[in-house]
C-alpha cells in the first residue's frame, strides 16, 4: 500500500520542468572523447601506415661463385693426399696421386677455389669417375663473403631490393655477439631443385636440406662491411666475434619484405 500511495502522489505532482537536464556525466565525457581520438588516430593509421613482415629460412655463407665436385679421371688405389681441407689452391694444383697399372697419375683441381672437403684417403681404392673432393671457386684470395639464402618460392615476390637481412650465423652465439647485417643483392625467380643446390654448392646434403620443404628460391645477400670488426663484417653488436667468417657456414636468415598496408580500401 505505502508503494501505490508513492506512485499516485508522483503522478499528481507537477513536472519539474525548470530543472536542468544532464545529458551525461564528466566522466561519461571524458570516455567518449578518448573513444572518438582512438578511432579517428586508427583511421588515419589505417590509410597511411604499414605493416613490416619478414621471412625466414636457412642459409650459407660462400664466396658466391658456386663450388665444383672434383673426380677421379683414373681408377686405381690412393697413394698420396697432396692437398688439405681448408686450403686454398690455384688452378691445376695437385690433389691427390693414384697408383694405376700404368703407373701414378696426380689428380689436380680444375678451378682456383678452397678445399671445403677430401673424399679420399691414402691406401682407398677409387674408381674412375669417383668424388674424391669439393672445391669452393675462390679466384680472389681477398674476395667477400655473401650469403645465400633459400627462400620459399611463395615469398620471393615480395622481397624488394636492397632489403635488409638478419643473419644468425651457427657458429657465432647470437646472444653475446648478435646477428650478421646484410642487404639484398639479387633474387633468383626460379626456384632450385636438391641437385641444382648440390651442384652450386657441391654438396648433396645441402641440396636436401634446403628442399625438405619444397623448391626454394636462392636470394642472394652481400654482407655489410665493417672496418672496425675482427671478422670486417657489421654485426647488432658494438664489436661482433672476435674471429673471421668462413665459408661454408650454415645460417638462418630473416628478410624484411616489402612493406604493406593494413587495410586494402575496395573502390567502386
Amino acid at each position: 500500500m505505502q508503494f501505490r500511495q508513492q506512485a499516485l502522489a508522483r503522478l499528481q505532482s507537477p513536472e519539474e520542468l525548470d530543472l536542468p537536464v544532464r545529458f551525461a556525466r564528466p566522466q561519461g565525457w571524458l570516455v567518449l572523447s578518448v573513444t572518438v581520438i582512438v578511432m579517428a588516430a586508427a583511421s588515419v593509421w589505417a590509410v597511411t601506415g604499414s605493416v613490416a613482415s619478414t621471412v625466414g629460412a636457412p642459409a650459407i655463407l660462400a664466396y658466391g661463385q658456386g663450388s665444383y665436385v672434383l673426380q677421379s679421371p683414373v681408377a686405381g688405389q690412393v697413394t698420396a693426399v697432396l692437398a688439405k681441407q681448408g686450403e686454398r689452391l690455384p688452378a691445376g694444383s695437385s690433389v691427390l696421386k693414384v697408383r694405376t697399372d700404368r703407373g701414378d697419375t696426380v689428380v689436380r683441381s680444375l678451378d682456383a677455389g678452397r678445399i671445403t672437403a677430401l673424399a679420399a684417403s691414402v691406401g682407398q681404392i677409387i674408381s674412375t669417375g669417383a668424388n674424391v673432393a669439393a672445391v669452393e671457386k675462390v679466384a680472389d684470395p681477398k674476395a667477400p663473403l655473401y650469403a645465400t639464402v633459400y627462400v620459399p618460392a611463395q615469398d620471393a615476390a615480395g622481397i624488394p631490393a636492397r632489403a635488409p637481412v638478419d643473419l644468425t650465423v651457427q657458429s657465432v652465439p647470437s646472444q653475446e655477439y648478435g646477428v650478421l647485417h646484410g642487404k639484398v643483392k639479387s633474387v633468383d625467380r626460379s626456384a632450385q631443385s636438391a641437385q641444382q643446390i648440390a651442384a652450386f654448392l657441391g654438396d648433396s646434403q645441402l641440396g636436401e636440406q634446403f628442399t625438405e620443404q619444397g623448391r626454394p628460391v636462392a636470394v642472394t645477400v652481400e654482407l655489410v662491411r665493417s672496418p672496425t670488426t675482427e671478422s670486417g663484417y657489421e654485426w647488432s653488436s658494438a664489436d661482433g666475434p672476435p674471429f673471421a667468417l668462413t665459408s661454408m657456414t650454415l645460417a638462418t636468415g630473416s628478410i624484411r619484405l616489402a612493406d604493406r598496408r593494413p587495410v586494402d580500401w575496395l573502390l567502386p
